[in-house]
Formats: C-alpha cells, sequence, structure tokens
C-alpha cells in the first residue's frame, strides 16, 4: 500500500498493477456538490466553529459554564449512508430543519486518490482491517459522507420476494409486503440512477459468465447505480469518475438543497434522554444528541437539540451508541448479521485465455450474479457467487502464506488471477454491544450452504479455463488443473470445508470477510420481538428513530444496498408524518 511522493509504488510494475490518473474523466468538475451545506470540522476552531453554523440558518447558542455549543433543529440525523442519506433527504424535502453529523470526512470526486493505502485509511471503518473478536472475520464498513453507499461496488438488487414474505410474514412485519414498500424500492432505484444493462465486463465478470455458460449454469447481470458502460475499478476507494450514484450524489445533495446541514469528522456520543410523560408506554423521550468534533484543535461538545433523532450509524454503530445512552431492550446489538464471505481463486495467463481482456483491477467490480439453487422456502440461493474488488495489498494479506518464493510468484500472477466470492444468507448471527467489538459466529447450516457455494465456484473457474484454481485456506489449498480427471476435481472439491470453532496449531483454517451488516436493531411487533417498531421508533424512547440496516429482520441474501435505502424510504415518510400530526398514522 505505500506510496511515494509521487503516488507509485515500484513493486507495481513488477507486478503490472497501476493506478491510472485516465480514471477521472475530463467532464468531472472541481465542483463540490455538497459544500454550500457541509461544516468540515477539520477547518474549524472554537473560535469559528458557533460562527460557521450560525451561517448555515442554525440557531446556535454557547454554554460557557460547561463549554457546549446548543444547536437547535427538527431532526438530527446520525450518518450519512444508505440510511442517514434518505432520511435527511425526505425531512429536509418535508420543510424541516436537518443536521446530520458524520465522524468521515466529505469526499467529492476529484478528492478520490484511487490508492488503496490512503483510501481504505480515510473511508473505511477503522481503516478497514476492522474484525470480529476472535479475529475470524475481516469487516469492511465505510466511514465518510455517504457511508457504504461512497465505497461500496454498485450492486443494486432488489430484496428478494421469498424475503419480504419471510419478513411479512414469519415475522408478522406486513410493513414489507405493502406497495408503500414496494413502490419505494421504484423510487429509490429511479433517484440513484439504476440501470439494468452492462455493455462491457471487466475480466472476473467475464470469467464468471463464461464458466456459469460452459457449465449450462444461470447467470445474471447486476444492476448498478451508474450507467450501463460504467468501467470503473476502483469505486471502493471512492469513484473517481463520478459516475456511482451514492448518497454523497444524490440525497444528500437534495437535501442541502433544501437547507440541510451535514457537520463532518462529528461523532455522536450519547444520547439525551429524559423521562417520558405522555402515557404512550415509551419510558423515555429522546431530545437530541451529544457530539464529540474529533479534530483536536475544537474543544467544545455539541449537543444538538432536535424533535426527532434518527440513528443511521449502521449495524455496527447504531447499537453502541443506544446501549451506552441507557436503552436496555435485549434485541439492541443482538441479530447482527453479516452475510459472511469466502474466496476462491483461479490463475489465468493471459497467453493462456486471450478472450478474458483486461487485468483483475480494471472494469465494474459487480456486473454479474450466479445463484446457487436451494430447496428452501425462505431464500432463493443457498448462495450467491459475484466478484470482488481486491487491490495488490489486500490481495497480498489475504493470499495463504506458503514460502517467500511462492508469495513472489502469486503477487507476479495478480493481474490475472480471478477472485469470485461466496456469500451467504446467515442464518445464525451475532452481537455488538459495545464499539469495535463483534461477536460472531456460523452455524452448521451456514457452513454447508458456505461449502456449497465454494464448490460451485470453483468449478465455475475451472470451467471457465483456470489452470490453477484454489482457496484462502490457511494451508495453501489449491489444485492445478491441467490434465486433472473429474475423480481428482471431486476429490479437491470434497476438501473444501469453512471450518469453524478453535483453532489449535496445524488446524486448517479460513478468514471470512463482511461488507454487509444488519438486524442488530431489528424491526419487531413488539419489544419483546424487535429494538423498534414497524416506524423504525424505538420501544423505549419516544422521538429516537432507527433509519438504517441494523433495522432489517434477518439478512437479505443479496447485496443490500436497495433494501436498506427502501426500508429508510419508508420509515423517513413516517417520521415526517410523526412531525406534522404529532404521531405516527396507521400501518397501512
Amino acid at each position: 500500500m505505500q506510496v511515494d511522493e509521487n503516488g507509485d509504488n515500484p513493486a507495481w510494475k513488477a507486478i503490472g498493477y497501476e493506478v491510472s490518473d485516465n480514471e477521472k474523466q475530463n467532464n468531472v468538475s472541481n465542483n463540490r456538490p455538497l459544500e454550500k451545506g457541509t461544516i468540515e470540522t477539520m477547518h474549524e476552531s472554537d473560535s469559528t466553529l458557533q460562527q460557521s453554523l450560525a451561517k448555515k440558518g442554525l440557531n446556535v447558542t454557547l454554554d460557557f459554564k460547561s463549554n457546549i455549543l446548543k444547536v437547535k433543529c427538527d431532526a438530527v440525523v446520525v450518518g450519512s449512508g444508505c440510511g442517514g442519506g434518505v432520511a435527511a433527504a425526505v425531512l429536509s424535502s418535508a420543510g424541516h430543519k436537518v443536521v446530520v453529523l458524520e465522524k468521515g470526512n466529505y469526499f467529492s470526486p476529484q478528492d478520490y486518490s484511487s490508492l488503496e493505502g490512503p483510501s481504505m485509511k480515510q473511508l473505511y471503518e477503522t481503516g478497514g482491517i476492522l474484525a470480529s473478536a476472535d479475529s475470524r472475520v475481516l469487516i469492511l464498513a465505510g466511514s465518510t459522507v455517504g457511508g457504504g453507499s461512497a465505497v461500496n461496488w454498485s450492486a443494486c438488487i432488489k430484496t428478494p420476494h421469498k424475503v419480504l414474505k419471510d419478513w411479512s410474514e414469519g415475522h408478522k412485519l406486513p410493513f414489507f409486503s405493502s406497495q408503500e414498500y414496494l413502490s419505494a424500492m421504484e423510487t429509490v432505484c429511479e433517484r440513484i440512477g439504476v440501470t439494468e444493462n452492462c455493455t462491457q465486463e471487466g475480466f472476473q465478470n467475464q470469467v464468471l459468465r463464461k464458466g456459469c455458460q460452459n457449465l449450462g449454469l444461470k447467470v445474471d447481470y447486476v444492476a448498478r447505480n451508474s450507467s450501463g458502460n460504467h468501467y470503473c475499478g476502483s469505486c471502493g476507494y471512492g469513484c473517481p469518475k463520478g459516475e456511482k450514484q451514492g448518497t454523497q450524489a444524490t440525497w444528500l445533495v437534495d437535501a442541502v438543497d433544501k437547507g440541510a446541514v451535514i457537520i463532518t469528522g462529528c461523532k455522536a456520543e450519547k444520547l439525551l434522554l429524559e423521562s417520558n410523560r405522555s402515557g404512550n408506554g415509551r419510558k423515555k423521550k429522546c431530545l437530541g444528541v451529544v457530539a464529540k468534533v474529533l479534530n483536536k484543535v475544537v474543544t467544545m461538545k455539541l449537543q444538538i437539540e432536535a424533535k426527532v433523532t434518527i440513528s443511521s450509524g449502521g449495524a455496527l454503530l447504531t447499537p453502541p451508541l443506544l446501549i451506552s445512552s441507557g436503552l436496555h431492550n435485549k434485541n439492541i446489538g443482538r441479530n447482527l448479521h453479516l452475510h459472511p464471505v469466502l474466496m476462491t481463486w483461479g490463475y489465468f495467463p493471459e497467453s493462456n485465455n486471450s478472450e478474458f481482456k483486461g487485468k483483475v483491477y480494471e472494469g465494474g467490480i459487480i456486473t454479474s450474479v450466479h445463484k446457487v439453487p436451494s430447496t428452501d422456502s425462505k431464500s432463493d440461493s443457498r448462495a450467491i457467487i459475484e466478484t470482488p474488488s481486491l487491490g495488490p495489498a489486500c490481495f497480498a494479506a489475504l493470499f495463504p502464506w506458503e514460502s517467500g518464493l511462492d508469495f513472489k510468484e502469486r503477487m507476479l500472477n495478480y493481474p490475472r488471477t480471478a477472485h469470485l466470492i461466496t456469500i451467504i444468507r446467515d442464518m445464525a448471527c451475532g452481537q455488538v454491544t459495545s464499539e469495535g467489538r463483534i461477536i460472531y459466529k456460523l452455524n452448521e447450516i451456514d457452513r454447508e450452504n458456505m461449502r456449497a457455494g465454494m464448490q460451485q465456484a470453483l468449478r465455475i473457474l475451472i470451467a471457465a479455463g483456470a489452470v490453477e484454481v484454489g482457496t484462502h485456506r490457511s494451508d495453501g489449498q489449491r489444485l492445478r488443473c491441467s490434465g486433472v480427471s473429474e475423480d481428482k476435481v471431486q476429490e479437491f472439491l470434497d476438501s473444501v470445508c469453512p471450518m469453524e470453532g478453535a483453532l489449535s496449531p496445524g488446524d486448517k483454517w479460513n478468514l471470512y470477510s463482511s461488507a454487509h451488516q444488519m438486524g442488530s436493531c431489528r424491526m419487531g411487533v413488539n419489544e419483546k420481538e424487535g429494538a423498534v417498531d414497524e416506524n423504525g421508533e424505538t420501544w423505549e424512547a419516544e422521538g429516537l428513530f432507527v433509519c438504517d440496516a441494523s433495522v432489517l429482520p434477518t439478512a437479505v441474501g443479496v447485496n443490500p444496498m436497495i433494501t436498506i435505502q427502501s426500508t429508510a424510504y419508508c420509515i423517513s415518510n413516517r417520521i415526517v408524518d410523526y412531525l406534522g400530526r404529532g404521531q405516527i398514522s396507521e400501518v397501512p
């Protein structure tokens, strides 16, 4: 990941990797569309912050005694990702003064470097090296204006019908089968510019498609929130072409245009709660949030006082905020789903596979998907197989170590080593009750589904013409494909086993990864079944809403961006109704 003052690394030439300035389109202007509504605290001090807030039209007073800046607004939104961005837009469009708190910083297309190291540090939670408590799952979560939508891989898949049926009937949440929700998915897809076609696929997706076709397997194109000819392989580091329509380019622009204020480099610390005397069954009432500016030059705390408070920090950060503020519902922090992922790889030398054009880091990251069939009535597939973004440093860190020579050879093969990711809709779940501490373990059904997906992925790679395939198991599990018999292939596939449990010396183990975190403040029909009701309001505190992936009842089983934004859109409209009439309307 290291670069010199020119943004270069001498190893890149040897391994055939380059970060091209051509990634940036000529029509990307220097305009920063959120600038007029954004206060970037990295540029502020105690003497300037109050004035900057006031200039944005906010009611601001300084409590000298406690060194707190008190800000009044209609709604405060903690987080600016798929949930928070949508909430800010909907509430601002309804005429409410909205303040968005984002602990990350604001980047526009011309700000993205496409450099793996700096981008991971600037755009991801804990620099992209957040792990579960047992270090078995590596977790990627966005931490910038736009959240995960700024760094995700563009996949826009609607909530599967069987999942909606499960949530609606099995979890007794008719919200998810309502016309309200179905219409919300259409609205979301239209706003973020979802397109169904792809005019040119990158190297890895060519491999996935060809392997499936050779095996007679169904392979679908993946809709994306970009144009059909979007060929950017850098979207995981923020799209430098400015084509991917994350919330920082869509919903937050709408919000700022309607007067919303985004405060970056500002971390929510505690919710303002008091006893509730309204007699509506909720013991507490939320009055806002206390936040800390991460720029140490600013010593003042911010106290944002609002009619409604919306936590949109995501499934990893919303529960710790609620728990540390004094909420006790047993569902807060539990039921955490991660869509665990294991990778398989195949090496395709350019001389042997001239039909596959390009290199592993070029082209749209996810444009194809294969669904491994399932007989389960609650799910469309046992697993889905897609392709990842994998920069050279992440490749080097994740690839099993066998020897120095082998490592060097693998790095030389990097540009033509295609990876396929197996994603499962996990049935087991974990928990996150304090920030940064994630407990998670798969169950036997999950491991079997993962195994079936990995075996299918390896067959796809072999069928596409890989000269060698393998997994990321710690012992370097791999198979040379030239002249290998079907019996040997089957023997190899049978040896693929995602292990779980305590590690002992000599164990063969797999490092899981996750880019989708859901369910840790799930929606439920009552406080026994969930942390929030169908309107997103917490069962314990009036005026406190959750509007992010944590409210989803279970894992989705596919890339969840459309599901999160659609759920947020519905919850946000109900919050508008709450503010307008003093109560939430009946569920349709």
